[in-house]
């Protein structure tokens, strides 16, 4: 009866912080972060991390990144691949760089330094999207270039996650076997198996169609997906690949848009909330007086990093100067798949929990501040115009 409360407690608390944080112009996200450290050990104490609450949120992450693959749009990715893989390759690979030797030169570990960079290699664009709607600025070349690489990015940021994950393992019980070869041969099959799913899902959902039993379409994208997080982790490689790639599998089916509604219901009602929440459970505010220089000098880099990698890499394919500016400002913003991998490293004991807790603090302000540098070389664009 305990976790019923904390569960009650917990999506209360998250429905009106999350409210609140929309009503100021920022991602329900942040309500959500914020109720974790209030209700948790941070500040009033009243809900301590729990087995149960960990669940939740594991499942939270998986339909978190099925959804993020669902809506993933390939058409426009093939249509500017060039552009959209440029932007992204670069601006995945700029902030492990740039983070990855500061943190190194500031005492941290080499792989916790790599890490922590691939926790900012990600965007999120959500936010971006909504600014760039409001301005009628969705479909115009910096719009579409900032969703197609928002695609690719996406991609990279969970492969180099991946990736990271195998290697740092190596040597460990993480793979099926004490053999590190034959784990690495499993790895690499599991990615063919990863296309063969691809090739094959437009087949399954057309048998689910012809299914009499009530909602077999979803059942079946659930099991899909459930079962590739399963080989992601059974081969050593990180629980998200498979998640995000089951989305993208299910993105070329005519029922994607139906299972996407359904699967958002189903995580944004309960599971999503939880993660986020589990999040903010974990944050302290002990180091935050010492670390304020640290947040401050990673802020600044995750901010810098994605706006150089999306204005420069614009100007190579014959963008102006202000649309590159708007390219990397929309890039800037972190959000959920930052939020996932800093949450997988802090599970995995990759960096301590002074560390953790700054990392939240730099993707939520790097998040709040995205939208008004976005919304500023918007509107000096829109100027001449006027």
């Amino acid at each position: 009866m305990i976790f019923i409360g904390n569960l009650i407690l917990i999506l209360l608390s998250s429905l009106i912080l999350g409210q609140i944080s929309t009503r100021l112009n920022m991602p329900a996200v942040i309500g959500e972060l914020v109720c974790g450290f209030v209700l948790g050990p941070a500040i009033l104490n009243w809900i301590q991390p729990s087995n149960l609450i960990d669940i939740f949120s594991q499942l939270g992450v998986i339909l978190l990144l099925f959804l993020a693959g669902l809506e993933s749009d390939l058409t426009l990715l093939k249509k500017y691949f060039k552009l959209s893989f440029t932007i992204a390759t670069i601006g995945v690979l700029l902030p492990i760089i740039l983070i990855g030797l500061t943190c190194y030169f500031w005492g941290i570990r080499p792989q916790e330094a790599i890490f922590i960079g691939i926790v900012f290699a990600a965007t999120s664009v959500s936010i971006s999207v909504v600014v760039l709607q409001e301005q009628g600025q969705l479909h115009s070349r910096a719009g579409t270039a900032i969703l197609g690489a928002a695609v690719v990015d996406d991609i990279l940021a969970v492969i180099a996650l991946s990736l990271f994950t195998a290697c740092s393992q190596k040597g460990k019980t993480s793979g099926p076997t004490n053999n590190p070869i034959l784990n690495f041969s499993l790895e690499i099959g599991f990615l063919g198996f990863l296309w063969l799913i691809y090739r094959l899902t437009p087949q399954l959902m057309h048998l689910a169609n012809k299914m009499t039993i009530a909602h077999a379409p979803n059942i079946i994208a659930l099991i899909l997906v459930f079962t590739l997080v399963w080989c992601a982790e059974y081969v050593g490689l990180s629980a998200v690949i498979g998640a995000f790639f089951g989305g993208l599998a299910l993105r070329q089916t005519p029922q994607h848009k139906k299972i996407s509604h359904t699967i958002s219901t189903i995580g944004y009602s309960i599971f999503i909330p939880f993660f986020f929440t589990n999040i903010g459970l974990a944050i302290t505010f002990n180091s935050l007086g010492h670390d304020l220089i640290f947040i401050c000098i990673m802020t600044i880099l995750a901010i810098v990093s994605k706006f150089w990698a999306g204005k420069y890499s614009s100007l190579l394919f014959g963008f102006s100067k202000n649309e590159g500016n708007i390219v990397g400002a929309g890039m800037i913003s972190r959000g959920e798949v930052a939020l996932i991998v800093s949450q997988l490293g802090q599970s995995q004991h990759l960096f301590s929990q002074d560390v953790y807790s700054s990392l939240i603090f730099v993707i939520i302000i790097s998040t709040i501040l995205s939208p008004f540098i976005l919304n500023h070389f918007i509107k000096i664009q829109a100027a001449p115009n006027k």
